[in-house]
């Protein structure tokens, strides 16, 4: 692994600390881009990484990412990140989780950590038991802010899709609308049954086939392998696995009209954004569109820190701004002839203060 500060993805990164702890077994990175708006918030991502050097790169790339998500979800939080580099047995005990919370704690609230992949809410409550600065807690009472962010996700993603079919396609109804899910997890499961609800044809790829077909089945769906589905023509190409997806080759075999969806870091580069919006391809800035958990974990985790009621309501009713974000990226992007996710990344970094 190199100094970080030489890495392409590192922009100006306010914190970047490395953790490890013999007894438990624990290497973690846990990076803080920006506190401008608030402590560095984002989730923790359990990860086995053949090459330390790409669970960096995920730290670095992530947290700038929250930064930007944070800011553009109007939330008094900066961005954060961290990732646990697990071992190639994935092996998770409770004295790493021990030791990850302590981590956490050193920080003295500079760092807020939730849910990301390979995390749970039960990891969350065990990191909980070491330190304050956490939040994806199970909700406290019906109603009220907390538990699993996958479904808030999914919900803003969802929101976000039916406005880009709006603005492209010029319809408000999603009936016939053909969309290709890539990742059928909590997050692009849910986003599915909600499209199913609205009568969507749905075309369904991931790499858990067992899980993905019997999805399929419940909501009507086909099925493509999971390196068919960039390909497949669609209305939609909803990204909801991994990121760095959406390069020069990949770009190129595209067949759709929009890109919406929840995985992070879709552009393999930055340069890959031009590519798109040149060949006339609506795209929804991953860190917009996929708001609906932080929101949801940030919520809750206010409203613990400060004594004051959050409820699911609150979080609905900052998801349900989403669209109308995306809406202004894709107006100033057209009258501008900029790419949206140029025009998002500018937007944030005022946000931010960084222009």
């Amino acid at each position: 692994m190199t100094a970080f500060w030489t890495e392409p993805d590192f922009d100006d990164h306010e914190m970047v600390h490395v953790v490890r702890d013999r007894a438990s077994g624990l290497m973690a990175i846990i990076a803080v881009h920006s506190s401008h708006l608030g402590p560095g918030a984002g989730g923790t991502r359990f990860w086995h990484y053949p090459d330390p050097k790409d669970g960096l790169r995920d730290a670095l790339r992530l947290s700038r990412g929250m930064s930007y998500k944070n800011a553009m979800a109007g939330l008094p939080m900066g961005g954060g990140k961290a990732v646990i580099l697990a071992d190639e047995a994935r092996t998770k005990t409770h004295e790493l989780l021990a030791a990850f919370g302590d981590a956490v704690e050193g920080l003295g609230g500079r760092y807020v950590t939730a849910e990301d992949v390979g995390i749970s809410e039960a990891d969350m409550v065990a990191v909980s038991k070491r330190t304050a600065h956490v939040s994806g807690l199970p909700a406290t009472g019906n109603g009220s802010a907390g538990g699993d962010p996958g479904p808030f996700t999914s919900y803003g993603i969802y929101l976000g899709i039916k406005a880009a079919v709006q603005h492209k396609l010029g319809t408000d109804s999603m009936k016939g609308v053909h969309v290709a899910l890539q990742g059928t997890g909590s997050v692009g499961g849910g986003v599915a049954r909600w499209l199913a609800q609205d009568g969507a044809r749905l075309t369904l790829a991931d790499i858990h086939v067992d899980g993905v077909k019997a999805l399929a089945e419940e909501l009507g769906a086909e099925v493509v392998a999971p390196d068919a589905v960039l390909s497949t023509e669609c209305d939609v190409l909803s990204p909801n696995a991994l990121g760095a997806i959406l390069d020069d080759e990949s770009i190129a075999g595209l067949n759709t009209k929009i890109i919406a969806g929840g995985a992070n870091n879709q552009l393999a580069r930055a340069r890959h954004g031009q590519v798109l919006f040149e060949r006339g391809i609506l795209y929804a800035p991953d860190y917009v569109i996929n708001a609906g958990g932080i929101i949801s974990v940030a919520t809750e985790y206010l409203a613990r820190r400060d004594g004051k009621p959050g409820s699911v309501d609150d979080v609905n009713a900052l998801i349900e701004q989403i669209p109308g974000r995306l809406a202004q990226i894709w107006q100033v992007s057209e009258a501008d002839g900029t790419s949206p996710d140029v025009v998002a990344d500018r937007m944030a970094q005022e946000l931010i203060g960084r222009r």
